[in-house]
């Protein structure tokens, strides 16, 4: 006999499906709706991103153009101090006064030239905007190179400094520029927080692979709870209200970033206030020799030029004019940049010595508008001026500028760069 199962009504089976696929239908149409709404959140997210990744170019775009305009208004003031400094030192008839406040002020110019610069490389370094120029380079001479640089410094405090140079064939891979700017700037530290008569030490040593360059002093030493952040970018150690020790504390960050760029590491150590300090350089050592030393050709008397100054400040121009004329040229001015256009034009030169932040035309669009017009003779072109970033530089040379000043600018610089003008400018 066999077993009789009920089976539920046709209609109540289908009802049954019909009410689970509405529940499935309900259930897909929630998590169409919240997917919806996450691609909703997403959009606007990204939108939101990408507006605030815009803001912060903006910034940053903004805060380089103002660093560079801050630059060119502080460099412009200087460069009539640097020249009138040098023409006192140059005055032969000058008394020993004289010559001691001109050195003064020749030195605090260039503190100030240099606050500017790490400053500015600072700014640059954060945005990526820094390249450097490699070749294999003699690490003894850039030490010697930085050496020179802060030794009138040195000497002026009547400190020590000891020197260990490592082998002329120790070679390193880097840009030139950048790493003396490395060393002078960890030398002028140690002086500066190295009282007067103190002792400053710098040593060298190579191993296979590697180079490490120490730079000591017995000066006030660095506070544990500064050491950490030594490096970081505005940190400083407690300073007295007359800050005579004082600065941006920027110029470690401008270090570590540019050894960094070099593969390198840099670090700092002190047993504490008063104890002195300690910075070890770390550089990998390069495999090949660095190139032969250039000797230079022996100098030869600089013909006499015509040389067109256009300067709006009056008193570089008066100061570089001076300058100039007792070396022996023909200097006429022009104090904006039609009427530098006007004489260019209108005369043959020899130089050319134009500021770039001209008024009534800056000296790009006058260096484009004479060398667009100029027949015959082309006059050979020094920018000097106080906007000193690479694309600054670049655009002057595409202007036409055969050479790129950055203020201030010394005597012996400018005229150095007026005496390289080729005696033969013709076209």
């Amino acid at each position: 006999m066999g077993t009789y199962e009920q089976q539920p009504p046709v209609s109540e089976q289908r009802s049954f499906d019909e009410s689970a696929l509405l529940d499935r239908i309900r259930a897909l149409e929630a998590d169409v709706a919240s997917l919806r709404e996450a691609n909703e959140h997403l959009v606007l997210a990204t939108v939101d991103a990408q507006y605030q990744r815009e803001d912060a170019e903006a910034v940053n775009r903004r805060q380089n153009e103002f660093l560079a305009m801050l630059a060119h208004e502080l460099r412009n003031p200087l460069s009539p101090l640097a020249m009138a400094a040098s023409l006192l030192e140059r005055d032969a008839d000058a008394a020993p006064q004289q010559l001691r406040l001109a050195r003064v002020i020749a030195r605090q110019v260039d503190h100030m030239a240099r606050l500017l610069d790490d400053l500015l490389d600072a700014a640059r370094l954060s945005s990526g905007k820094i390249k450097l120029t490699v070749e294999t380079l003699a690490l003894a001479d850039v030490l010697r190179h930085a050496v020179e640089t802060v030794q009138p410094r040195i000497l002026e405090r009547g400190q020590v400094l000891d020197v260990e140079l490592p082998a002329a064939t120790v070679a390193v891979e880097g840009d030139k520029v950048r790493l003396a700017q490395v060393f002078t700037n960890l030398l002028g530290n140690a002086s500066k927080y190295t009282g007067d008569g103190g002792r400053l030490r710098l040593a060298a040593q190579a191993g296979s692979d590697e180079i490490v360059v120490t730079i000591a002093d017995n000066g006030t030493g660095i506070a544990p709870e500064v050491l950490p952040y030594i490096f970081d970018l505005f940190t400083q150690g407690p300073r007295s209200l007359a800050r005579s020790e004082g600065g941006l504390g920027v110029g470690l960050n401008v270090v570590r970033n540019l050894v960094g760029m070099h593969r390198g590491t840099v670090e700092a150590h002190s047993d504490g206030p008063g104890r002195g300090s300690r910075f070890t350089v770390r550089l990998p050592r390069a495999a090949g020799l660095p190139a032969a030393p250039v000797r230079p050709e022996p100098a030869q008397a600089t013909p006499r030029r015509r040389i067109l100054l256009v300067e709006d400040n009056a008193d570089a121009s008066a100061t570089l004019a001076d300058i100039l004329a007792a070396e022996g040229h023909d200097v006429v001015c022009a104090g904006d940049g039609r009427a530098g256009l006007a004489r260019a034009l209108a005369e043959r030169w020899d130089v050319i010595v134009c500021d770039i932040g001209l008024p009534e035309l800056d000296g790009l669009e006058l260096m484009q508008a004479l060398r667009a017009q100029q027949e015959g003779a082309r006059p050979y072109a020094i920018a000097l001026t106080g906007y000193g970033q690479p694309d600054d530089e670049a655009r002057g040379f595409e202007a036409g500028f055969d050479r790129y000043l950055v203020k201030p600018v010394g005597a012996a610089a400018l005229l150095a760069v007026v005496a390289d003008a080729p005696a033969d400018v013709s076209a």
